[in-house]
């Protein structure tokens, strides 16, 4: 299992598979690696070196009591990008992950990076602000520490089992393999770090970030995100980065990257081809 020793001390596990040129993943909340690994093998079966890591305090990485926040985010995937030497790569985040590689943009650039896909992105800014009107009360978020606080693993059986993949809504066939992934890759997280992840994705401003961004940019989201509405996300970092592809999947969720795998694999291979 390779780790990185980050110059704070920590370990970072990742994932490094395939040859060819890089394409690094970074994952969601309460998550790690493990959920991208449908995609990693695609882009590995089809000439990509796919890459990806467990953020700090998620998965098999270091549970540090402090920096859980995105700019050590961003700041641990440049020293990852470094260690492995990477140029020409193509950056996607998931959810959380969307954040993390904006804010790795903002502060690191480019010189490493050819194209960015920000999916189901908390960019550019959840929390719902004066200016930011479309964006979610506090107490969203305040109701999920609680829950977090009270009993995280039912928490993460709760979000996955409903509204996550969409599984709460009529006529949906809910997967108890998926439920069951979502529930241990949480659980292995941190405690301390994704209840301060909570803050980290909600309230962090990526506004400016996203307008840094001069590589092509995919962007995918579901209109039935009930996680990351697609409003105050998808549809306001499009108006942030003009040229990015927005490619919108009717009545998907946030989980989308399991639920419609074949044709995210897809849009992103052909992304990154392009």
């Amino acid at each position: 299992m390779p780790f990185l020793k980050t110059r704070e001390g920590n370990d970072l596990y990742y994932k490094d598979w395939g040859t060819g040129q890089p394409v690094v993943f970074c994952h969601g909340w309460p998550l790690n690696s493990d959920s991208w690994e449908s995609q990693m093998l695609h882009f590995a079966n089809n000439g990509f070196r796919a890459i990806a890591h467990d953020r700090r305090g998620h998965g098999r990485s270091s549970q540090p009591w402090d920096g859980n926040d995105m700019d050590h985010y961003a700041d641990d995937l440049a020293e990852l990008m470094e260690h492995l030497a990477l140029t020409n790569a193509i950056l996607f985040g998931f959810s959380t992950g969307g954040g993390e590689v904006a804010r790795y943009i903002a502060r690191h650039g480019t010189a490493r990076v050819a194209k960015a896909g920000l999916i189901c992105s908390v960019t550019p800014l959840m929390l719902k602000t004066d200016t930011n009107p479309e964006g979610s009360p506090i107490e969203v978020f305040d109701d999920m520490r609680a829950a977090s606080m009270a009993n995280r693993s039912q928490l993460y059986l709760d979000v996955a089992s409903g509204p996550f993949f969409g599984f709460n809504r009529p006529g949906t066939e809910p997967s108890q393999g998926l439920i069951n992934s979502f529930w241990s890759q949480g659980v292995m997280g941190g405690h301390k770090n994704t209840y301060d992840s909570i803050k980290a994705f909600s309230e962090t401003d990526f506004r400016a970030d996203l307008r840094k961004f001069r590589m092509p940019t995919l962007i995918i989201h579901g209109d039935d995100d009930q996680i990351v509405p697609i409003q105050a996300s998808a549809i306001a970092s499009k108006w942030l980065i003009p040229h990015a592809e927005l490619i919108i999947y009717e009545g998907a969720p946030h989980g989308l990257t399991d639920t419609h795998k074949s044709r995210v694999n897809a849009d992103m291979l052909r992304f990154a081809k392009s």
